[in-house]
């Protein structure tokens, strides 16, 4: 199952509204290095080079055994140190191939690495029904993470609500796991949702677990710049919360349950330390939400909205 040209046209460095903070740093770091050497006629090339508009074409491909280091590598940028099974977890998002997609370049160009694999996954999309899995490792992994932060996080009428969402099986929750590196542009969300949709309807019409869902339950990659207060009358600094994908504040806007965990002592050296816009550093959170299914048609006519190239 192949699905050609997803993100045709899309650009490496024109993502659209609601950038991620990775991809505004890496346009400033060009920018930055287009005003360095401009007497030197090679930085004129370079200069030329790094404007140059790139078109690249994205594949969606049915997940499959082969994909099971380049998922494994994206889960573990989102779970970090913490405490979960990603082999596990890979595996049974391959098991269940019948939901889900892989993100892969289409075509790669003639003047690229010979290290480069076109078989590289460059994000993935996938949901398991955590409740039907309940017992499983990493699922009870997942759950004790969130539950552990969610006490510390929230009021205990929050961490209650969770904590029935999780244990009630009249009401499953499907995790949904939708990564990908920070090249990928944000419209190629668009269609992997749309793919998802369309796979989950068709679990339900053939009664298998993952169609059977009442609740979406999303861990996103967000980030915090503490800003000063600009009233000049003290009080706690204000902080602005950033979403890493860009669709993922659409999901937020319809969550019944929300809360934001850091893992500012978890994360590598490229999402802490200097990692900074105008020398304002950034901390690094995960944030949860908790949807109900029914909302999901109301989330894609927003994606569409913002995301259709």
């Amino acid at each position: 199952m192949v699905f050609r040209s997803m993100a045709s046209s899309a650009k490496r460095r024109a993502v659209g509204d609601g950038k991620s903070p990775e991809q505004r740093e890496a346009e400033s770091s060009e920018e930055g290095s287009e005003n360095e050497g401009d007497s030197e006629e090679d930085s004129e090339d370079t200069e030329e080079e790094i404007n140059e508009e790139v078109v690249i074409d994205f594949e969606a491909h049915t997940i499959s055994d082969n994909d099971f280091n380049g998922i494994k590598k994206l889960l573990q940028q989102l779970f970090l140190k913490a405490h979960v099974n990603t082999s596990e977890l890979t595996d049974i998002i391959i098991q269940q191939n019948h939901i889900g997609s892989t993100i892969k370049q289409a075509e790669l160009p003639e003047d690229s690495d010979d290290d480069d694999d076109p078989d590289e996954v460059l994000g993935f999309i996938s949901m398991l029904n955590m409740t039907d899995r309940k017992g499983v490792e990493c699922v009870e992994q997942i759950k004790d993470l969130l539950l552990g932060h969610c006490e510390k996080a929230c009021p205990p009428s929050v961490m209650e609500q969770l904590e029935k969402a999780l244990s009630d099986p009249s009401r499953p929750v499907g995790l949904l796991l939708c990564e990908r590196f920070i090249n990928v542009p944000p419209q190629i969300a668009l269609p992997l949702h749309k793919q998802l949709q369309q796979e989950v309807t068709e679990a339900q019409r053939t009664n298998k677990p993952s169609g059977k869902c009442h609740f979406c339950l999303m861990i996103s990659k967000t980030c915090k710049e503490v800003k000063k207060n600009i009233s000049g009358r003290g009080g706690s600094p204000k902080e602005e919360m950033m979403f890493f994908n860009a669709e993922d504040e659409f999901f937020y806007e319809h969550a019944t349950l929300k809360f934001h965990y850091s893992v500012q002592d978890e994360a590598d050296s490229c999402l802490s330390g200097r990692w900074s816009f105008s020398d304002v550093p950034m901390k690094p959170y995960r944030t949860v939400m908790l949807i109900p299914m029914d909302k999901m048609g109301d989330i894609m006519e927003k994606l569409k909205e913002n995301l259709t190239i």
